[in-house]
């Protein structure tokens, strides 16, 4: 081979990329042809092919009318407001652990208090208290998004109290030396120091939020994909039931995309400095 023919350090990094893409799509393609093979040779009325599944979500979500980009009523009765109580639910989860965990974490003696209580309302089941806010709450989305948030409080308000204790001493002795006041070294200094154990928390946050919101559909309520579920369970759908299934794992793989995108892009510097430490 001469040297024009010889690939270059560039071409081989996109080779390896590309195997290593086919090696991580290999297997989820290997399982949906066998389980398109095993439900074909089963004959299951209740494990429909993959194949049916996919006529079926196309049915129900891809079938409407073009002025509303194709997208069905499902859609709007029951994949957006899963999805919009989901993300309210986290997002108020999310603000909520950072402050207490920043307020809790700062101060020894508040975290001394505030351990009992968080060890005893960490323990609580939240499914178990769907009854409680059924009575306080009704039975509208405030309900669900609470126990969303109820739920998924828990793992971002236990890291940002971590964060806050790994904090280098040497850091917090420099903001006093040169005086910097309190809103810029909690931007400057505590904030960065404690964003990956955050981020982690928040991570873990997410998918407890998911299954929150799938719980919280399963009793009384009139929409979302939990409701969608159970609706096409009665009725026998189970084309429909398994669609809706599948579509939560694809809502969470997507969310999770998306998070670790985010995450990449503000937790840059935190990767090259653990890079360059090792």
């Amino acid at each position: 081979m001469s040297a024009i023919d010889t690939p270059g350090p560039g071409a081989s990094g996109a080779l390896a990329g590309r195997l290593l893409s086919l090696r991580r799509y290999s297997g989820i393609v290997t399982l949906v042809i066998l389980w398109q093979l095993a439900t074909m040779w089963a004959g299951s009325f209740f494990f429909p092919t993959p194949l049916t599944i996919l006529q079926t979500a196309g049915e129900l979500w891809f079938s409407g009318d073009p002025s509303h980009f194709f997208l069905t009523d499902a859609v709007f009765r029951d994949v957006l407001p899963s999805l919009g109580r989901l993300l309210a639910g986290w997002a108020i989860a999310v603000v909520l652990g950072v402050a207490l965990g920043l307020a809790i974490g700062g101060f020894r003696r508040l975290a001394e208090a505030a351990q009992p209580v968080l060890e005893f309302l960490r323990a609580l089941p939240s499914p178990a208290l769907i009854p409680v806010f059924l009575i306080l709450l009704g039975t509208d989305s405030t309900m669900r998004i609470t126990l969303i948030v109820m739920g998924s409080l828990w793992p971002v308000l236990l890291n940002s109290i971590e964060g806050i204790r790994t904090l280098d001493q040497g850091q917090t002795d420099m903001a006093r030396v040169f005086r910097l006041p309190p809103h810029a070294r909690l931007f400057r200094i505590v904030l960065p120091a404690a964003m990956p154990h955050i981020f982690a928390g928040m991570r873990v946050s997410l998918a407890i939020a998911i299954i929150l919101m799938v719980v919280s559909e399963l009793v009384a309520s009139s929409s979302g994909i939990g409701h969608a579920i159970i609706d096409a369970q009665n009725t026998f759908q189970l084309a429909a039931m398994w669609a809706n299934v599948l579509l939560l794992a694809l809502l969470g793989i997507s969310l999770n995309g998306l998070f670790s995108l985010v995450e990449n892009h503000v937790l840059y510097w935190h990767r090259a400095a653990r890079r360059l430490a090792k």
